[in-house]
C-alpha cells in the first residue's frame, strides 16, 4: 500500500510531473511514463539483454567506486541490485516494449529505476524515494543511454553468440560429419537441376552439409572482433562528457571479468555510437548461416521425399504424426520447424539492415529494434540447431537398395563412357535408355561396345565419385 494516500500505488516524479506507480513494482516515473506511451506489441528485451544491462550497471558501480566517485556503502548495494538484475531476479521489473525511443533511452532508466529501488530496498529505505540511492545519480553514473545501449547490445549478442550458437552450430557440424563417414560407402544417383546426374555417394552430400555448417561456424567467429568493441565511456555524444577519461577502458575490463568474455573499449567512439555496422555485419553472417541451413533441410526433405513415391533414398525420424486426416502420414517437420526459424532470421537482417541505415549524426535511432532482433536470430538459430541435429540428422537412415538402383539407372552414366565411346554415342545410349527403360550398362554389353571387365572399371562408382 502507498504510505502517503493508502492505496496500492505510490507516487513518484520525474522531470515532467508525478506519476502513479504500482507498489509492488520497482520502475520508478520515467518507466512508467514508457510504458504507458509504447504500448506497441508484446516484445520486450529477452534475458540476455537483461543480464547485460545488469552487468554494466554493476560494473560501472564497481569502477565508479574504484575511482572513488561512489559512496562504497551505496555501491555495493547497486552491484548486489544489479547482480540480481543479471540472473533475471528482477525479470518482471522490466516491463518495455521493444518499439520505444530509438536510443533505448525508457529502457536504461527502467535498469536505472530497477537497480535503484532494489539497492534502496537493501538499504532499508522506501521504495520510490530515490533517496538513499538515485537512479541518475548513482546507478546510471558515469553513463547515458547512449552508450549503455549500443554496449549491452554488443555484450549480450557476443554473450549469445559464444555460449548458445557457436556450441549449437558445432553440434550440428558434428552429427552431420558423423553420417558422412556412416553413410560414405553408398553409391547414389547425383541431381542437377532436379535432373539425374552422374553418382556420388550420400556421404559426400552429408559432407558438403557438414561443410556449410562449418563454413558458417567461422564467418560467425569473424564478427567477435567488432562485436567485443563497446561504446561505454562515450557517454551523450561520443566526447565522454562527464566520465574520465579511463572510464571505458575500465569497463570494458570489468565486464569482461564479470562476463568471461573478453570486450575491449571501442577504437573510436564516435563511430560506436553513431553506427551500428557490427550489428549489421553479425547479422549478416547469422543470415548466412540461415540460408545454409536452408539449403539443408531441403535437400533433407527431398532425400526423404515419398517415401514410395518420391526419391526415398533417406529416412528421417518420425517424431510425430503428420496428418490429421491421412492416418499414417509422417511429415518431415523438424526440416520445416528449421526452415522457418531461417526465414524469420533472414527477416530479423532486413530489419537490421534498415536499422544500421538510421545513425543519424551522432547517434542511432533504432537501437531497440535491432538489438532485438539480433538476439532473436542467435537464440532461434541455436535452438533451432540443436534440435535438427538431435531430433533429425542423428536418427536418419538410409535406404540402401534404393540409392544403388538409382545411381544404376542415371543416363548420365554416359558421361563416364563418354571419353571411350564418344560423346556422340554416349548421348545416343542416354536417350535409349530413358526410351527403353534400361541401364546403360545393359545397352553397352548388349551392342559389344566395351569389353566387360573393361565397363564394370569405367562404371565402378567409387573410382567415379574420387576421380583422378
Amino acid at each position: 500500500m502507498d504510505h502517503r494516500t493508502g492505496m496500492d500505488h505510490r507516487i513518484e516524479k520525474d522531470s515532467m510531473g508525478e506519476m502513479a506507480i504500482p507498489s509492488d513494482r520497482l520502475y520508478g516515473a520515467q518507466t512508467e511514463r514508457a510504458r504507458q506511451n509504447f504500448p506497441i506489441s508484446d516484445l520486450r528485451f529477452g534475458r540476455r539483454f537483461i543480464e547485460a544491462l545488469g552487468a554494466i550497471k554493476l560494473a560501472a558501480s564497481r569502477v565508479n567506486r574504484e575511482l572513488g566517485l561512489l559512496d562504497p556503502e551505496l555501491g555495493e548495494a547497486v552491484e548486489r541490485a544489479a547482480g540480481e538484475a543479471m540472473t533475471g531476479e528482477l525479470d518482471s521489473h522490466f516491463v518495455l516494449d521493444i518499439f520505444q525511443t530509438g536510443s533505448g533511452t525508457s529502457t536504461n532508466m527502467n535498469a536505472n529505476e530497477v537497480i535503484a529501488n532494489r539497492a534502496i530496498q537493501l538499504l532499508g529505505g522506501v521504495v520510490g524515494s530515490r533517496s538513499p540511492v538515485h537512479p541518475n545519480d548513482h546507478v546510471n553514473l558515469g553513463q547515458s543511454s547512449n552508450d549503455v545501449i549500443p554496449t549491452a547490445t554488443h555484450v549480450s549478442g557476443l554473450v549469445a553468440i559464444e555460449r548458445e550458437l557457436l556450441p549449437a552450430l558445432e553440434r550440428l557440424r558434428a552429427a552431420l560429419a558423423e553420417k558422412a563417414e556412416e553413410f560414405d560407402h553408398i553409391a547414389k544417383a547425383g541431381r542437377t537441376h532436379l535432373q539425374d546426374a552422374t553418382p556420388v555417394r550420400l556421404g559426400q552430400e552429408f559432407g558438403g552439409y557438414a561443410s556449410q555448417v562449418r563454413h558458417g561456424i567461422r564467418r560467425v567467429e569473424a564478427v567477435r572482433p567488432a562485436l567485443a568493441e563497446l561504446a561505454i565511456g562515450g557517454t551523450a555524444v561520443g566526447t565522454g562528457i562527464n566520465t574520465p577519461a579511463d572510464f571505458g577502458a575500465r569497463m570494458s575490463a570489468a565486464l569482461s571479468e564479470i562476463l568471461g568474455v573478453g570486450f575491449v573499449e571501442a577504437s573510436n567512439h564516435f563511430e560506436a555510437q553513431s553506427a551500428r555496422d557490427a550489428v549489421v555485419e553479425a547479422s549478416g553472417a547469422l543470415r548466412t548461416v540461415a540460408v545454409s541451413l536452408t539449403k539443408i533441410a531441403n535437400d533433407l526433405r527431398w532425400l526423404s521425399s515419398g517415401p514410395r513415391t518420391g526419391l526415398g533414398e533417406i529416412n528421417l525420424p518420425a517424431v510425430q504424426p503428420g496428418s490429421s486426416i491421412m492416418p499414417g502420414k509422417v511429415n518431415p517437420v523438424m526440416a520445416e520447424s528449421v526452415l522457418q526459424v531461417c526465414a524469420q532470421v533472414i527477416g530479423n537482417d532486413a530489419a537490421i539492415v534498415v536499422g544500421g541505415q538510421s545513425g543519424n549524426l551522432e547517434l542511432n535511432v533504432m537501437i531497440p529494434v535491432m538489438a532485438h532482433n539480433l538476439l532473436e536470430s542467435v537464440r532461434i538459430l541455436s535452438t533451432a540447431s540443436v534440435e535438427f541435429a538431435e531430433r533429425c540428422v542423428r536418427g536418419i537412415t538410409a535406404n540402401e537398395e534404393r540409392c544403388l538402383r538409382n545411381a544404376e539407372s542415371t543416363a548420365a552414366l554416359a558421361t563416364a563412357l563418354a571419353p571411350v565411346i564418344g560423346y556422340d554415342k554416349a548421348a545416343e545410349l542416354a536417350k535409349l535408355s530413358l526410351a527403353e527403360d534400361r541401364t546403360l550398362k545393359e545397352l553397352v554389353l548388349e551392342q559389344g561396345l566395351v569389353a566387360p571387365a573393361e565397363l564394370d572399371r569405367i562404371l565402378d562408382f567409387r573410382a567415379m565419385t574420387e576421380p583422378g
